[in-house]
This record gives C-alpha cells, sequence and structure tokens, in this order.
C-alpha cells in the first residue's frame, strides 16, 4: 500500500537538494561561524549567503535576517523582544483569537509581568475585522501580532491593511508567516509589517531552524543570552548546516513558488469539489477564496475527527484534525470555535494540507476511500441518532 502524506501544514518532507547542499557542513565543512581561522570564516560565509536567500524570499534586506531554532522561537523572540523593549511606552497587546499557540502563550505568559492582551473576533471564514482592530488600539498599545495566514483552516488575513492603520498610530506590528512563506508571495515591504516569523520545515527544509525578519530600526531586547552572534540579536553558536539548508530551500522556494501555487490550488479544488459530491452535511472551514493553494479544511457532521484520522492511517493516509502542536488533545480546535462552530462540528474538523510531492492520484484516493469512512462511522454515531 502506497502511503499518501497529506499533511503538509504540519511540516514537510526535506527536498533532496536541501539535504545535498547540507551534507558537507556535518563533516568537512564543520567550523565554527564566529573563529577567525579559514573553518570558520568559510561556514561564516555559508551563513551570509543563506541570510542573503532567505531575505530575497520575502523582499527583506540581510541585515534584517535573524536565524533562530523555528517559527516558535521567532514568535516569542518577536513578542517578547518587543513588549519588554517598550514597556515604558505602553503595556497593551492586541492579537486575533484563532493565532498558533507559540503566540496565544506568549502572550498569556506576558500578561503574567503586567501585560494585558486583546483577542480579536474573526468571521465565520476566520477573518479580522479592521473596524473591530482600529477599536482595539489604545494609547498603551505597543504591539500587534495578526497571523498572515491560518495554519488550520488556510485563511489568509488582509495584513497589509491591518499593518497599515498599525503603522499610522505608531505601533508596531509582527505577523506569523510560516504557513504563507514559501507558498504565496510575501513581501515584507508590500505588507507594511515590522516583524515577521519564518519556519524551514514548512517549506521544504530542515527542522529545527527558523527566522525573525525585524525591520531596521526596531527596538527589541534579545530573547537569547550569552554571545554575539546573529548582530547580538540571538545568541549560540549558529546551526550551520540547518541555515544552509534554509537557504537552498527559501531559493527553491522562490524558484517554484508561482507554477507550485497554480498547481496546488487546482489539485486543493479538485479535493474540495469532490468531498462536496460525495459527503454530505460537510462544510469548507476558512475563507473559499482568500487562502492558501494547498489548504482543505473540512467539519464533517456526526463524525469526530480523531476517528477519521485513524481510519485515513489504516488506508495509508495520514492527515490531521488541525495544528501538530494540540495533537492528542481532547479539545476542539479554537480556530473553529472561534469562527462559530458548534463544539460538535468543530470536532469534526479534518485538515488535509497539500505539498511539492503530492500527485493527483493521492487526491483521487483520498475521495475513494473517505466517503466509505464517514458512511462507516456515522453508521456508529451516536451524535446522528440523536439527531433522528
Amino acid at each position: 500500500m502506497k502511503r499518501i502524506y497529506l499533511d503538509y501544514a504540519a511540516t514537510t518532507p526535506t527536498d533532496p537538494e536541501v539535504v545535498k547542499a547540507m551534507l558537507p557542513y556535518f563533516t568537512d565543512s564543520f567550523g565554527n561561524p564566529s573563529s577567525i581561522y579559514s573553518y570558520g570564516q568559510e561556514n561564516k560565509g555559508a551563513v551570509s549567503e543563506s541570510r542573503t536567500k532567505v531575505a530575497t524570499l520575502i523582499g527583506a534586506r540581510d541585515e534584517e535576517i535573524v536565524f533562530t531554532g523555528g517559527g516558535t522561537e521567532a514568535d516569542n523572540a518577536a513578542l517578547q523582544g518587543v513588549a519588554f523593549a517598550n514597556q515604558s511606552k505602553g503595556n497593551h497587546i492586541i492579537t486575533s483569537s484563532i493565532e498558533h499557540h507559540a503566540v496565544i502563550e506568549t502572550c498569556e505568559f506576558l500578561d503574567k509581568w503586567g501585560f494585558s492582551t486583546t483577542y480579536l473576533s474573526v468571521d465565520e471564514h476566520g477573518l479580522t475585522d479592521p473596524d473591530e482592530f482600529r477599536n482595539a488600539i489604545t494609547d498603551k498599545t505597543i504591539l500587534i501580532s495578526v497571523m498572515l495566514a491560518n495554519n488550520e483552516v488556510g485563511t489568509v488575513e488582509p495584513i497589509a491593511e491591518l499593518a497599515g492603520i498599525a503603522r499610522k498610530a505608531g505601533i508596531l506590528f509582527h505577523t506569523d508567516a510560516v504557513q504563507a512563506v514559501g507558498h504565496i508571495p510575501v513581501d515584507v515591504n508590500a505588507l507594511g509589517v515590522d516583524l515577521l516569523s519564518i519556519s524551514a520545515h514548512k517549506l521544504n527544509g530542515p527542522k529545527g531552524v527558523g527566522a525573525l525578519y525585524i525591520r531596521k530600526g526596531t527596538r527589541l531586547i534579545p530573547f537569547m543570552h550569552g554571545g554575539g552572534q546573529e548582530g547580538r540579536r540571538r545568541a549560540g553558536t549558529e546551526n550551520v548546516p540547518g541555515i544552509v539548508g534554509f537557504g537552498r530551500a527559501a531559493e527553491l522556494a522562490g524558484q517554484e513558488l508561482d507554477q507550485e501555487a497554480e498547481r496546488l490550488t487546482n489539485l486543493r479544488e479538485r479535493l474540495i469539489s469532490g468531498l462536496q459530491e460525495r459527503i454530505d452535511h460537510i462544510r469548507l472551514n476558512g475563507h473559499p477564496v482568500n487562502r492558501l493553494p494547498n489548504n482543505v479544511n473540512i467539519s464533517v457532521e456526526y463524525v469526530e475527527g480523531e476517528s477519521m484520522l485513524l481510519n485515513l492511517d489504516l488506508e495509508g493516509i495520514c492527515a490531521s484534525s488541525g495544528s501538530a502542536c494540540t495533537s492528542g488533545s481532547l479539545e476542539p480546535s479554537h480556530v473553529c470555535l472561534a469562527m462559530g462552530l458548534p463544539h460538535e462540528q468543530a470536532h469534526g474538523s479534518l485538515r488535509l494540507t497539500l505539498g511539492k510531492w503530492t500527485e493527483e492520484q493521492d487526491i483521487e484516493r483520498v475521495l475513494e476511500v473517505l466517503p466509505g469512512i464517514v458512511a462507516k462511522l456515522r453508521a456508529m454515531s451516536p451524535l446522528l441518532k440523536s439527531k433522528r
């Protein structure tokens, strides 16, 4: 049985070209970039070259890219760094109710240190309302963080509009772009953001490395201490193989972005229409148009998401019910609940995310087996029986 991987939002396979680029830096080119001799300086050059590649992908300057241990660290560094650096100006933070837990839990942490967070609601598609956003701003607001694209339902937020409102009010704006970079065009200047988080393993790069874009002139207190690396903004010996892999992945993503987005959008639409034709009482979660090209998230009434996942796995199909960071939780998706879904529908959510190695026959296989799985589970469902 061929295994079909449809959980690219959780992580992506590392591109063989990326692995090839990384390999020398585990063995022959093993030097510490902070060392002044040739081994170190060669690797310092490799880090610099990768920084350029990542910066190019998002339209940034090289010196505005700080390498981190991943997207979660980038989010923490942005929120904590800006909050503590601007504490004398105010203590109010604004974010959305559908953020990744790396943002939500960081805000909860900051609240314990004297900050106050406002969580913006979203509509039934997961979109933030610019008017509510504008009205939430106070004279104490020092930071706003709204994700570019949602990791569960794929909705792409109106970040340029929101960041423009923040800029007029003189407030720093951060966006978690982990799901977006490498999948849709992202330009930090067009968006108007001050900080932006990226993770390599979401765009066919290695795990354990990410980046935080920090617009020149943005003041923040370093999240990591202990050395002068990354322009004294992130201490610790650089993960050279990971950074080189990140750079190569960013380079490939930029080269393939338009073609791959079109291909995945076509596969996505085939999957959505096929599921809607074959299964009744399902709901597409997220915006029907303004969504990531690779994201399909549905709620299936009268069926629990975990049951669908287990049955799909028996058929060799890997999917998820939401964020990988909350996998195993019995709680329904906070994103679906924020969009107004009742608990039973939120429990029945299924996320199918596509990627570079997804083929048309993979989509057809899902359309072949999922309707039968749903029918079998509904036949046993107490939820459906209670409706009759």
